[in-house]
């Protein structure tokens, strides 16, 4: 499993209903994506839900390399390069997944949290850790899926969840969902992925 993000943060008078207008239009575009488990549509808006800033941010979960370098070298991330530049995009190794017991067709809210490993850390302890947060998430009540993945060029670990509702118990940016594409979600590897 493959984690990627890249962000999109807008002005703060951007009119986000062309986010959702966008997302309106193209986000089925993914929903039968070779090598793709899972996209979300992810957009915080300036002063809802304790936002600061208006972002579009979409998170993915890749079955595949082929999959999301098909994605980015293919044509598909060019449309939104075209229309917003060209953003950095964020890659983790995948360390765990879990499914949740909530709906997928209810999720609402995502939330992602970026963590710094630490130097002198006990690298085997931290991603033990890591990967048994993974488990708490997707065992909290309205929780639909976590998953933990680590950057090891930038050493950082990024805890990503789906949920039915605005309260999650997890810590972390709140973004809401606008739309997921989860063409092989039920092909991403579960549990600790070493």
């Amino acid at each position: 499993m493959h984690a990627m993000q890249y962000e999109l943060t807008l002005p703060a008078d951007y009119d986000m209903d062309i986010i959702r207008g966008r997302v309106a239009r193209v986000g089925h575009l993914l929903d039968d994506w070779d090598g793709l488990g899972l996209k979300t549509y992810l957009m915080r808006e300036r002063g809802r839900h304790g936002s600061p800033v208006n972002q579009y941010t979409p998170f993915y979960l890749w079955n595949s390399v082929e999959g999301m370098n098909r994605f980015l070298w293919g044509g598909a991330f060019q449309r939104l390069v075209g229309d917003f530049g060209r953003p950095a995009v964020r890659q983790w190794t995948g360390l765990a997944h879990e499914e949740g017991r909530g709906a997928p067709g209810l999720t609402a809210f995502a939330v992602r949290r970026r963590q710094p490993v630490p130097d002198g850390v006990e690298l085997a302890v931290l991603m033990e850790e890591a990967v048994a947060e993974t488990r708490r998430l997707a065992g909290e009540d309205g929780a639909v899926l976590a998953a933990t993945a680590v950057d090891p060029h930038r050493w950082e670990l990024v805890h990503f969840s789906l949920w039915e509702h605005d309260t999650p118990k997890a810590e972390g940016d709140l973004f809401q969902v606008l739309h997921v594409s989860a063409p092989g979600r039920d092909r991403l590897p579960r549990g600790r992925q070493w």
